[in-house]
């Protein structure tokens, strides 16, 4: 073939005639089928993988902006934005539930019987009963053992 070129007189005609044929039959069994196309191994689509979950919903949280520096200084701090940083510290924060309107009052009946114990206390040292103050003093310690308990109870 490249002689044909080389032989600048050679016609057009026979550099056509030298190429050969193309079967037309041998075409219709390089088709493939459907099935076949399914098989074969799909694009990649381009771009960043969908996330597993999306965030869709919004709360908006009031701070002070001493309150945003620190948060935002705690997330430089652990190497995370802010947003990931306060879901990490929402998720495992530790919340303790209101008082119910039976302990409170449990607390405000507690807060009054102290007061009214260092109003005998305070009456006891001044018209000089000290074996009435002694037993004062042990009742206020008793109540605040039990304040202390409470405060300190987790529930």
């Amino acid at each position: 073939m490249f002689l044909l070129y080389k032989n600048p007189d050679t016609p057009l005609r026979a550099i056509r005639n030298s190429l050969p044929l193309v079967n037309f039959k041998n075409q219709k069994d390089e088709c493939m089928t459907a099935n076949e196309n399914n098989n074969l191994r799909k694009r990649r689509t381009p771009g960043r993988p969908k996330k597993k979950i999306s965030r869709s919903t919004i709360l908006m949280v009031r701070l002070t902006p001493t309150e945003r520096l620190l948060i935002e200084s705690r997330a430089k701090n652990a190497g995370l934005k802010p947003s990931e940083w306060f879901r990490r510290a929402a998720k495992s924060a530790r919340v303790f539930p209101r008082f119910t309107s039976e302990e409170s009052g449990w607390f405000r009946m507690l807060a009054g019987l102290a007061n009214n114990l260092n109003q005998l206390t305070h009456q006891a040292h001044v018209a000089g009963l000290f074996t009435l103050a002694l037993k004062c003093r042990s009742i206020l310690k008793q109540v605040e053992e039990l304040l202390t308990k409470l405060s300190d109870y987790d529930g």
